[in-house]
């Protein structure tokens, strides 16, 4: 305990700016995170339309058709 006592710390003038360079890095990475999982959902969400607009087409145009198996 007391090697930690004889330590010399940061002058808190200089600490600040690391302090200030953490925040603005951890952000940046959580802002990009949501906008990469933003471009995620709206593919997927496209995708999900693409995908109920043929089996909507599908099924209007097998109406004659037998039902599927189950």
């Amino acid at each position: 305990m007391n090697a930690l006592a004889t330590l010399p710390a940061l002058p808190l003038h200089e600490a600040g700016k690391y302090v200030a360079a953490a925040y603005i890095v951890v952000f940046a990475l959580v802002l990009i995170y949501v906008a990469i999982m933003a471009m995620r959902m709206g593919r997927i969400e496209r995708e999900l339309g693409e995908l109920l607009e043929s089996e909507r087409a599908r099924r209007g145009a097998g109406a004659d058709a037998e039902p599927p198996l189950p």
